[in-house]
């Protein structure tokens, strides 16, 4: 820990274990970011202190090695939290998929809490084979509060080329946020990435899953590669997974 804050990286390692299965070799965490392997299996981001708070400077590295299979979730939400002098915080993933391996990538929700300012940064590499499911959703605010400024960036390549690349900004830092071009009334907003070498062969078409102002608006969009993405917004948290999970049915039943 510094005086601006602390400065915690987690790294995970995933390998074939050659008997059909994988191993973790690598599964070590530091400081908030405490890491532990499910009986299932999945590896659980597991908040040992309150962060992110301001001045942090967080990092999650994951590495899937070819032919491995990896689960993340985390135990509860993160919640972004004003330091004492007002500094930004970060929150860096960087994840890496092999040939033949696949991330299910499945955290819980990010709340952007009154008074914080956090920049978040997502960036994935994945082999030509590779499979990755992948679920973000932010909450702005708590219950009856307003948001703080939060910037979230999530950039995948595959195969070496770009696939996507979306930068958001939220609270009162960003202009026009909750204008009806962007959030609206909305509160909750969330994506979910699916890549998967059989989209090649059954691409997916694009969908309206809902456009109701009392239930949220989502959409499912075909992307320029064996990809699909879901996007959602909602009120809330609750009704924002439903819009996400009404999305990965779609996907997998067309």
């Amino acid at each position: 820990m510094t005086g601006r804050g602390v400065r915690a990286v987690a790294r995970i390692g995933a390998v074939a274990d050659g008997r059909g299965g994988t191993a973790l070799p690598v599964l070590a965490g530091e400081g908030p970011l405490a890491l532990r392997r499910s009986r299932g299996g999945a590896v659980i981001l597991v908040g040992a202190m309150s962060a992110p708070l301001g001045g942090d400077r967080l990092r999650i590295e994951a590495d899937v090695g070819p032919g491995a299979r990896l689960v993340v979730g985390s135990a509860a939400a993160t919640v972004a939290l004003p330091g004492l002098d007002g500094a930004a915080a970060s929150y860096d993933i960087r994840l890496t998929v092999g040939d033949d391996a696949a991330l299910r990538w499945l955290p819980e929700p990010l709340i952007s809490a009154k008074g914080s300012s956090l920049r978040m940064t997502t960036r994935i590499e994945l082999a030509p084979t590779a499979r990755l499911l992948l679920r973000e959703e932010q909450i702005l605010g708590r219950h009856a509060e307003a948001p703080g400024d939060l910037t979230t960036r999530l950039t995948v390549h595959r195969d070496g080329g770009p696939l996507y690349d979306q930068e958001l900004s939220y609270g009162p830092a960003a202009p026009a946020w909750s204008g009806p071009a962007v959030l609206g009334p909305y509160r909750a907003v969330g994506q979910l990435l699916l890549v998967d070498p059989d989209l090649a062969r059954d691409p997916a078409k694009p969908l309206i899953l809902t456009d109701s102002p009392k239930e949220g608006r989502a959409t499912l969009t075909p992307l320029a590669g064996p990809a699909l993405l879901v996007t959602a917004v909602a009120a809330d948290g609750l009704r924002l997974r439903r819009l996400l999970d009404r999305g990965l049915g779609a996907a997998r039943h067309r």
